[in-house]
């Protein structure tokens, strides 16, 4: 019988990571330098691990060879066979990261045999002055942005935003983008590690080289429409599920508890995910299976979890997203 299962988070130290996932997350000692964690992966060589109950030390890979659509859901296999189809991480900026651009589903089964990348970011916390790049600013088209690439003024057409706690932004395969410095965020993608790289503020490594661009390669990959706004409006509500984003790759919505909910999921025949993004609660599934999660913690319901009680402890917020078709 399957029940809620918490993973082993996969740290990634990289050259810009900061300082914050670890006490975020309550993992001691605090390692400096982890600019991801990988809370929910089937990326092959990083898979996640379950971290409880009695199928611990099994990896995603092995649930999904095993249970199938138990616990992906009829659908999502359909859709998406034996590959779990969202990545789950936290990503804490101390550097301004490469402006980068993923390509659709399309354009990245051509190129790579792979998903595209669609994605969503909620800001966790943002330092004071922090910001972040989504979409152009003014309209340009492909010959304009190869130009602005090599002359280096493509960020003079890109659309900054500053940013607070709370901020969300999806980003739909296409769309340019990039984290600034100072943000500390959760990101819920499609499984697809591929990215173009378009700018890199013609930084150098030690040896005084600079990282490749993919100019070309992204030239195709970008949409080039123009939008009055890039950033996604929601209004916070406590004890309700308020949606933000709602697309064919995953449905997101923010649960902000103060007292216990219920959610029934008899109709949706997918997995859901919920990110604990601050407080304790305990989530009960309907089989009376229980798991006490923590801020940082990420839980996989299974799909054949007819519901679950959500029990803040005395508070809790949480991001839950699943694949609403």
């Amino acid at each position: 019988m399957l029940y809620p299962f918490t993973f082993k988070p996969i740290l990634k130290k990289v050259i810009w990571g900061g300082s914050d996932i670890c006490p975020f997350k309550g993992i001691t000692p605090v390692e400096n330098g982890v600019g991801e964690s990988w809370e929910l992966s089937h990326v092959e060589g990083n898979y996640s691990v379950v971290a409880n109950g009695e199928l611990e030390g099994q990896s995603l890979d092995d649930l999904i060879r095993t249970y199938g659509k138990e616990l992906l859901g009829g659908k999502v296999m359909e859709r998406f066979g034996t590959t779990f189809p969202l990545l789950i991480k936290f990503i804490d900026a101390r550097d301004n990261l490469s402006i980068q651009v993923h390509p659709n589903d399309e354009l990245a089964k051509k190129r790579h045999n792979s998903f595209g990348k669609t994605e969503m970011w909620y800001v966790i916390k943002a330092n004071e002055g922090a910001s972040l790049y989504s979409g152009f600013s003014k309209q340009i088209d492909a010959d304009e942005y190869v130009k602005r690439v090599e002359d280096n003024t493509i960020m003079d057409v890109l659309q900054r935003y500053d940013v607070h706690d709370g901020d969300v932004f999806f980003l739909p395969a296409g769309r340019v983008h990039a984290i600034g410095a100072g943000c500390f965020i959760a990101e819920i993608q499609q499984t697809s590690n591929i990215t173009y790289r378009i700018y890199d503020y013609n930084r150098k490594d030690a040896n005084g080289n600079g990282r490749e661009l993919h100019t070309e390669l992204a030239k195709d990959a970008i949409d080039y429409t123009l939008y009055p706004d890039y950033r996604t409006h929601y209004k916070a509500h406590t004890n309700a599920t308020v949606e933000l984003a709602n697309c064919k790759y995953f449905t997101t919505n923010l649960i902000d508890l103060d007292t216990t909910m219920s959610r029934d999921f008899t109709e949706l025949d997918s997995f859901v995910v919920y990110i604990c993004m601050g407080g304790k609660a305990s989530l009960c599934d309907d089989k009376g299976n229980e798991v006490f999660v923590h801020q940082g913690q990420t839980v996989l319901m299974p799909a054949d979890t007819k519901g679950v009680t959500i029990s803040p402890a005395p508070s809790a917020k949480f991001m839950e997203t699943y694949i609403g078709m």
